[in-house]
C-alpha cells in the first residue's frame, strides 16, 4: 500500500502540545535506537526525519500525518543520553510525559529497542509507566541486520516474557527493510482501535 507521510507539526515547548483528539500512535525509545532511520524507512523518504551518529538528535515532538489511515505518528525525543545537560534531559522528559498524559487520541506507544542491547532500566521504567497509564505497547526491535536470527529470536523471547506475553516484538531493520510491512500493519491496526481505558480493560 502506498502511503503519504507528511510532517505537519513540530513542538519544542509544552505550550505547543495542544490535544487534538485525532488518532495518534507515538514512537519512543532510547537515544540512538534508530528511531529517525526507522521513520525514514517507513516513509521510504531519506531525510524526512533527521538522522545523526550523535545520540539525542531529535529534540522536539514531531507529528507526521499518515494517509490512508487518518492518524498521526508522533516521534518523541530519545531518552537516556547522559551526555546531554541535565536541563536538556529534564526538558525532553517533560515534553514526553506531557504528551503521553495529555493526548486524548493516543492509541499506543511503539517502544523501539536496540536488539543488541539487554533490557535497560530506562526502557523498563517507561514500560511500567505506560502500563500504569493503561497505554498499549508495541515493542519493536531495531537494527536487526546487526545480529543473526538466533540472537534476534532470543531477544524477542526476552522482551515478550518481560511484557507478560502481550506481544511478540517486531524485528526491524532500516538497512534491509525487514519488518517494514509488519510494522505498518501493526500501526494501522492500533490506530483503528478505541482508546484504551481502565473501564475497557475491566469490562
Amino acid at each position: 500500500m502506498n502511503r503519504t507521510f507528511d510532517l505537519v507539526k513540530t513542538a519544542y515547548e509544552l505550550s505547543q502540545l495542544t490535544p487534538t483528539g485525532e488518532p495518534q500512535v507515538a514512537m519512543a525509545g532510547r537515544s540512538n535506537v534508530g528511531k529517525s532511520s526507522l521513520i525514514n524507512c517507513l516513509a521510504q523518504r531519506k531525510g524526512l526525519a533527521k538522522t545523526s551518529s550523535t545520540p539525542g538528535k531529535t529534540q522536539s515532538v514531531n507529528f507526521f500525518q499518515i494517509e490512508p489511515g487518518g492518524y498521526t505518528l508522533v516521534d518523541l525525543p530519545g531518552y537516556g543520553y547522559a551526555r546531554r545537560s541535565q536541563a536538556e534531559r529534564a526538558k525532553w522528559g517533560q515534553l514526553i510525559e506531557h504528551f503521553l498524559t495529555k493526548s486524548t487520541g493516543l492509541k499506543a506507544v511503539a517502544l523501539l529497542i536496540d536488539v543488541r542491547v539487554p533490557p535497560q532500566k530506562s526502557d523498563l521504567e517507561l514500560v511500567a509507566w505506560l502500563r500504569h497509564a493503561n497505554i498499549r505497547i508495541l515493542p519493536v526491535l531495531t537494527k536487526c541486520d546487526k545480529v543473526n536470527q538466533r540472537e534476534a529470536s532470543a531477544r524477542q523471547r526476552e522482551w515478550r516474557d518481560l511484557l507478560g506475553g502481550m506481544a511478540t516484538p517486531i524485528c526491524f531493520s532500516s538497512v534491509t527493510g525487514q519488518g517494514r510491512e509488519a510494522l505498518w500493519d501493526a500501526l494501522d491496526s492500533l490506530a483503528a482501535r478505541p482508546v484504551q481505558t481502565p473501564d475497557s480493560i475491566d469490562g
